[in-house]
C-alpha cells in the first residue's frame, strides 16, 4: 500500500494501472467506499423475498483436480493506524523516549502541585545510550511533600486500567544529588483525581541507571481515563529517558503484546505473518528503511525510526518480537528484506552501492534461522532466544512496481544470487515481474496487491481462473475490499468472501494471501487508512464482519479441490469447495452477495453415507452497510446450525446478504 501524506504523491482513490504478471490490474489507494449509491440500482430491482431462479451445483468429492495450498491464509502487518505503538505492542506510555517537536515534548506535561516551581526541557547532550543520547531534564527549584513537581503522560488516547491488576514500569534516570528523590509514581484517574495505584522509587546519584517498579490496582472500575505521574518532593535536577508502563501481556512475555488482539489474530487461523510489512519496510526515504539491526537487543539500544505513516516508531516491537509473535501464534514468519527502494522514489544503485543492503539481508536471515555457532544466531541467543525460527519464504522488497527507474530487475537479481548461494533452501518472492534471467535471479513467487471497491472486487473473482500455471506462483500479499470504515461493513465482507472463493478455487497458483491492513486504532487521529480488519481503542477491541468471513474460510480449509460446476446461479452468487482428506469432510463455502435468496440443488458424488448431518456456519446482515463497532462489537457474527442431508442430492436456499460455510461428512 502507499501512504497518503506529504511524504508521497499517491492520491486517495487514484487508479494505479500497472503492467505486472502479464496482465493489467487496477490498484486503488486508501479510502472507504460507501455502497449506498453503488447499490441503488440493485436495491431498486425489488425488495421481495422471492428467491432467484434455482441453480444446480454439482461436486465430485472423489475427483481432486488440484491441491489446496496449506499456507493459503496468513496475516500482513505494518506500523499504520497505530498498529504497533498504541496498538498491539502493549506499551502504555506515548512517546516514552521524550522525542521533542515544535510543540514541545509531545504527550508529556509538566506537573507542579501547590507552590512547586519547576521546568522541563530536552537535554540533547545527555542520555543513557548512543541510541538515546538525549533526555528530558526536570529542574526543580522548589518542592516539598504535597507540593511535588514532575512530569505526566496520558498514554495512547488514555491509559487503560483494571481492578486487581499489576502493571510493571521502569525508567532510566540520572541525578547528581540523590536528595531530589525519591520518585513517586502514581496512576491517577483523570476526572476524579483518585490515585488508582502508586509506588516509590529511590534514586541514587551518579551515572544513568534503570529503575523498575510495580503498580497494583485495588477494586477499581475498568477505565481508560487515567494518566501516569512521576514526581519528586525536593529541589534538584533529574534527567529521565525511556519511561515504560506495561500491562499483563499475551503469554506473559516481557515487552510483549496485548492479549485481546493476539487472541483475535489466533481466531483468524493464520499460517504465516508477513513481516515487518509493506511500506514500513521501505520508509519514505533511504535513511528511513527498516534497519533491523537497530530493532534488536535491549530497548535502550534501539533509537527508533520514522515510519512512513507520519508518526515515529519506537521499535519496541522489533525483529525478535515479530518472530516471537509468530511463535506465540504457532505460525511461521514470511520475512521481507529491504531491497534498496523507498517510497519517495529513491533507490540504491545496483552493484557496489547495494552490497551493504544485501549483506544486511543475509545477516537477517542468519538472525532468524542460524544456530548459536553463527554470529547472528549467537546474537539472537544473547537477546533471549537460542532456538532458531522456521522459515520458508523470503520477500525481496515491497511494491517495487512503483520504482520508475527500472532498477528492480538488477536489484532483485543481486539479492537473489546472494540468497540462493547462501540459503538455497528458501523460496524467493519478487514484488514486481522480473525479466527473464539466470535461474539464480528468478523468483519463485510474485507478490500481487489489490485494493478495490465493492463492485470491482466482485467482478474480479475470475481474474486468475485462466491464468497460466507455468510461471511463478502467486502471493496476494495485500488485498481488501474498500467498503466501510474504520473497519469493513457487511458489503465489504461479502465481496471479501467472494474473492476468497476465487483464491481457494485457484490455490494451486495462489499459494498465500494476507488481508491488509490488519489493525486500526479507532480513536480520532489514530487511523491513516479507511478500511481495516480489527478495530480497537486503548481498552477494547472488536472483530469486523470481514474478520469473521476470514475466520470462517481459514478455519474450514481442506487440502484438495474437487471437480465442481454450477449452472443457473444469480450474478452475485459465489462458491468454493474443498475436501479435507484427513477428516473426510467437504467444506462448501457459498456467498450470496445479492439481496434475494438463492435456491440450489446440490449434488455430491463421492459421499459414502446415505444420510448425514452437516454443520452450517452462517454470517448474515440485513443491509450492506451493517457493521460492528466498539459500542456494538457482536452485531454481526457467525451463527451455527445443522442441516440433515438425506442423500447425495438435496435442496438448499441461501438468504440474500449471506455467507455460509457448510461442513459435509463424506463418510
Amino acid at each position: 500500500m502507499k501512504p497518503v501524506s506529504a511524504a508521497n504523491s499517491v492520491e486517495k482513490g487514484k487508479n494505479l494501472m500497472e503492467q505486472q504478471t502479464g496482465t493489467m490490474r487496477t490498484v486503488f489507494a486508501v479510502g472507504a467506499v460507501s455502497l449506498a449509491a453503488m447499490l441503488s440500482a440493485l436495491t431498486a430491482i425489488g425488495q421481495t423475498s422471492t428467491p432467484a431462479a434455482s441453480a444446480r451445483l454439482t461436486i465430485d468429492a472423489g475427483n481432486i483436480v488440484s491441491p489446496v495450498s496449506p499456507m493459503l491464509y496468513g496475516m500482513m502487518t505494518e506500523e499504520i493506524n497505530h498498529a504497533f505503538d498504541g496498538g498491539l505492542y502493549a506499551e502504555m506510555l506515548n512517546n516514552r523516549t521524550f522525542r521533542p517537536s515544535w510543540q514541545g515534548i509531545e504527550h508529556w506535561d509538566l506537573v507542579r502541585r501547590g507552590h512547586a516551581d519547576a521546568a522541563m526541557e530536552v537535554d540533547h547532550a545527555n542520555g543513557p545510550s548512543q541510541a538515546l543520547p538525549y533526555s528530558v531534564k526536570l529542574a526543580v527549584k522548589d518542592a516539598s511533600a504535597g507540593n511535588e513537581a514532575g512530569i505526566c503522560n496520558s498514554g495512547f488516547w488514555g491509559i487503560p486500567l483494571k481492578g486487581h491488576t499489576t502493571y510493571h514500569g521502569s525508567f532510566y534516570a540520572k541525578t547528581s544529588d540523590d536528595s531530589v528523590g525519591p520518585v513517586r509514581v502514581r496512576l491517577i484517574h483523570d476526572s476524579t483525581g483518585a490515585v488508582v495505584a502508586e509506588a516509590t522509587v529511590a534514586l541514587h546519584a551518579g551515572a544513568w541507571s534503570q529503575y523498575q517498579y510495580t503498580l497494583t490496582t485495588g477494586p477499581t472500575a475498568a477505565s481508560t481515563d487515567n494518566h501516569l505521574e512521576l514526581t519528586v518532593a525536593h529541589p534538584g535536577t533529574v534527567w529521565m529517558q525511556l519511561a515504560s508502563l506495561m500491562p499483563p501481556t499475551f503469554h506473559g512475555r516481557a515487552n510483549g503484546n496485548r492479549p485481546d488482539l493476539m487472541e483475535k489474530m489466533a481466531g483468524l487461523h493464520p499460517t504465516f505473518l508477513r513481516l515487518p510489512g509493506g511500506n514500513y519496510l521501505e520508509g519514505d526515504t533511504l535513511r528511513d528503511w527498516y534497519n533491523w539491526k537497530e530493532t534488536v537487543g535491549p530497548l535502550v539500544g534501539r533509537p527508533g525510526h520514522q515510519a512512513p505513516w507520519t508518526y515515529w516508531s519506537t521499535d519496541g516491537l522489533g525483529l525478535l518480537e515479530f518472530l516471537e509473535w509468530c511463535e506465540d501464534l504457532k505460525i511461521e514468519p514470511l520475512l521481507a528484506v529491504y531491497a534498496g527502494y523507498s517510497l519517495r522514489g529513491q533507490h540504491v544503485t545496483p552493484g557496489k552501492d547495494l552490497e551493504p543492503y544485501v549483506q544486511s539481508a543475509l545477516d537477517e536471515v542468519e538472525y532468524v534461522t542460524g544456530d548459536t555457532s553463527t554470529r547472528w544466531g549467537a546474537q539472537r541467543a544473547k537477546d533471549g532466544h537460542p532456538a532458531p525460527f522456521p522459515l520458508h519464504y523470503i520477500e525481496i522488497g515491497n511494491e517495487d512496481w512503483f520504482d520508475k527507474s527500472g532498477s528492480y530487475d538488477a536489484r532483485f537479481g543481486q539479492f537473489a544470487k546472494a540468497l540462493h548461494r547462501q540459503y538455497p533452501q528458501y523460496k524467493l518472492i519478487a514484488t514486481a515481474q522480473v525479466k527473464e534471467k539466470d535461474r539464480d535471479e528468478q523468483p519463485d513467487v510474485i507478490d500481487d496487491h489489490y485494493y478495490k471497491p465493492w463492485g470491482d472486487m466482485l467482478d474480479f473473482t475470475h481474474h486468475y481462473d485462466d491464468a497460466p500455471r507455468n510461471g511463478p506462483k502467486i502471493f496476494i500479499g495485500e488485498w481488501a475490499t474498500l467498503s466501510g470504515g474504520p473497519t469493513p461493513n457487511f458489503g465489504g465482507a461479502l465481496a471479501d468472501a467472494a474473492w476468497m472463493t476465487s483464491m481457494e478455487r485457484n490455490s494451486d497458483l495462489i499459494i498465500m494471501a494476507a488481508y491488509a491492513p490488519l489493525l486500526v486504532n479507532v480513536n480520532p487521529g489514530a487511523s491513516q487508512w479507511g478500511t481495516n480488519l480489527i478495530g480497537y481503542d486503548a481498552a477494547k477491541s472488536y472483530a469486523s464482519p470481514s474478520y469473521w468471513a476470514q475466520s470462517l474460510f481459514a478455519g474450514h480449509l481442506g487440502d484438495g479441490i474437487p471437480k465442481s460446476a454450477i449452472q443457473g446461479a444469480g450474478p452475485r452468487f459465489y462458491y468454493s469447495a474443498t475436501v479435507d482428506s484427513r477428516q473426510h469432510m467437504l467444506h462448501l463455502k457459498m456467498v450470496n452477495a445479492g439481496d434475494k435468496a438463492q435456491s440450489l440443488t446440490i449434488e455430491i458424488a463421492g459421499m459414502h453415507s446415505a444420510g448425514s448431518t452437516a454443520k452450517i456456519n452462517s454470517l448474515h446482515a440485513a443491509t450492506y452497510e451493517a457493521t460492528n463497532t466498539l459500542a456494538n462489537p457482536d452485531g454481526i457474527h457467525p451463527v451455527e446450525s445443522t442441516v440433515k442431508i438425506g442423500g447425495t442430492t438435496w435442496t438448499h436456499a441461501i438468504p440474500g446478504l449471506t455467507i455460509e460455510v457448510i461442513d459435509i461428512p463424506l463418510h
